[in-house]
């Protein structure tokens, strides 16, 4: 795995991309701090490598919140329903 800077990868990013095409990782750094990795296409992640293996399981897809307001319980003032609801 190779790691550059930010300014080595912009003065030779065809050449660093023709390396990603090749199979190379690439580290990015920012003044010696790893900021990000440029991988080759198709390359699974650890992310997704723990999914496959059940070690991560996805959550299940949220449901969509009402656009309606909610009715006030009967036989509730309607301020003391908002004073609960602030609370």
């Amino acid at each position: 795995m190779t790691s550059i800077g930010i300014r080595q990868l912009r003065d030779g990013l065809s050449r660093h991309l023709a390396a990603v095409r090749e199979g190379e990782t690439i580290t990015v750094t920012d003044h010696g701090t790893p900021v990000a990795r440029i991988v080759p296409i198709g390359t699974t992640s650890a992310f997704d490598r723990l999914v496959a293996e059940g070690v991560v399981e996805l959550p299940a897809a949220r449901k969509q919140p009402s656009t309606e307001p909610p009715l006030p319980a009967s036989g509730v003032r309607l301020s003391e329903q908002v004073i609960a609801d602030r609370g």
